[in-house]
């Protein structure tokens, strides 16, 4: 007996169609897996024997053979057991065989029956959107990020035992209503009503998120540059749901998303330990990085001197480009990493350099060694550069609390809004992007 399902794979951003064609044929018992598929795809044959037995189901005897076409293609991931189960019912005729056509399924099985979430499923649900299929079998934790996608049937799987009653028809699943773009307001973390002083580096940081610019703070250690760096998420400007959209995607693919389309912009602060892999991307799977979780957000590099010279470096071009290119032997992917750096450092390895209440420990050499870790070029790169002295006792207690960070986004979004009326039609969206 023959039975085929549809489902689908990754590659980058872009998602691809794969037919998953089930043969039950005579012979010895066996199950095969063919189709480029690695070691996670090839582990799924005992996932998916013991998930239909525990669900109550009989699993055939005889020699099964799974194909997932195209064949040239990698397959990665444990995303394929659902629709390998799911054709092996049909194949055997638990279930009608014509009920597996024209729908997209994904989803893990656990060796009880029941569907795990899986990663990638925004960017592989409207890429087969693109191609004319508009409906999906997703595992339930998955549910709402794919309901994002308008005018799709979004099915919500929780358990095998489930499914095989949707299809037999004796206790259908209801699709899940199409996700509304509602910005909720968002909570944030701290707020620049409570930064007392330094306002010439609010101003700075309101300009930079303004208009898209790189901003390094330099300051003694307790001005508050991390504090700053921390409340800048609360004045970025509202999301469109396009850029939530493009935002979900990145995270759904690196395995970050529970849940519907992300509200709030990333802001991502990784150690400054963090390898240039780590930072640009890479790995086997050619992964998307910090740079580009960070897209249409803002990367904080705190003591931006102390990270590797080669971890700085690399992020040159996607600085000057607004995407990465990462290749490695089994994959190449571009990710976008549109991205506001915001850097901060001590001007000193004491960090007391300019105090006026702490000496400076360092002498000239040591400070000329220490800046000299951040190269030309990469400096280049950074639009606004500021100072940010220590703020007495006396000024933190006596000073009243400034603007709320409410207001400060208000003028964000009007700003944004004169820049996207300004070069309408150009692709060009904030000031910092402009050409010479």
């Amino acid at each position: 007996m023959y039975a085929l399902a549809q489902s689908a794979g990754l590659s980058g951003l872009s998602g691809f169609t794969v037919t998953v064609e089930t043969d039950l044929g005579g012979g010895l018992p066996a199950f095969e897996i063919v189709g480029l598929p690695d070691a996670a795809v090839r582990e799924s044959r005992e996932r998916v024997r013991a998930a239909i037995k525990n669900a109550g189901y009989s699993f055939p005897v005889s020699r099964i053979t799974v194909n997932l076409s195209p064949a040239d293609k990698r397959k990665e991931g444990a995303l394929y057991d659902l629709p390998i189960a799911l054709s092996i019912l049909a194949a055997s005729g638990e279930i009608p065989r014509e009920a597996l056509k024209d729908i997209t399924i994904l989803g893990e099985l656990a060796l009880d029956g029941a569907v795990r979430p899986v990663p990638g499923v925004l960017p592989m649900v409207i890429d087969a959107k693109s191609r004319g299929i508009s409906s999906f079998i997703i595992p339930d934790e998955n549910g709402q990020e794919a309901a994002c996608v308008p005018d799709v049937a979004v099915y919500p799987a929780g358990h095998l035992k489930e499914l095989v009653a949707h299809f037999k028809g004796s206790d259908r699943i209801s699709p899940l209503p199409c996700q509304t773009w509602n910005l909720n307001q968002n909570v944030y973390g701290a707020d620049f009503s409570e930064i007392r002083g330094q306002q010439g580096a609010k101003r700075a940081a309101e300009v930079a998120v303004a208009g898209g610019h790189n901003l390094l703070m330099i300051g003694t250690p307790g001005s508050g540059k991390t504090m700053l760096a921390r409340s800048i998420p609360s004045i970025l400007p509202d999301l469109t749901f396009e850029e939530a959209l493009e935002i979900t995607k990145i995270h759904s693919v690196a395995g970050l998303v529970r849940g519907g389309l992300m509200q709030e912009r990333p802001f991502r602060a990784p150690h400054h330990g963090a390898s240039a892999a780590a930072l640009i991307g890479g790995g086997t799977k050619a992964m998307p990085g910090e740079i580009s979780l960070a897209h249409m957000g803002v990367l904080f590099l705190d003591e931006l001197p102390e990270y590797q010279r080669p971890v700085l470096e690399a992020l040159r071009q996607p600085l000057e480009d607004g995407f990465v290119t990462i290749s490695r032997a089994a994959a190449t992917s571009t990710y976008p990493a549109d991205f506001i750096l915001v850097a901060a450092m001590n001007p000193c390895p004491c960090g007391n350099y300019g105090s006026q209440i702490n000496p400076c420990r360092c002498t000239p050499a040591m400070i000329d060694r220490y800046r000299g870790r951040l190269s030309g070029p990469l400096l280049d790169r950074i639009d606004l550069m500021i100072e940010m002295p220590e703020v007495r006792f006396e000024e933190l207690s006596a000073a009243p609390a400034g603007e709320t960070s409410k207001e400060i986004r208000e003028r964000v979004n009007a700003a944004r809004k004169i820049q996207r009326e300004r070069f309408a039609g150009e692709g060009i969206f904030t000031n910092a992007e402009m050409s010479a």
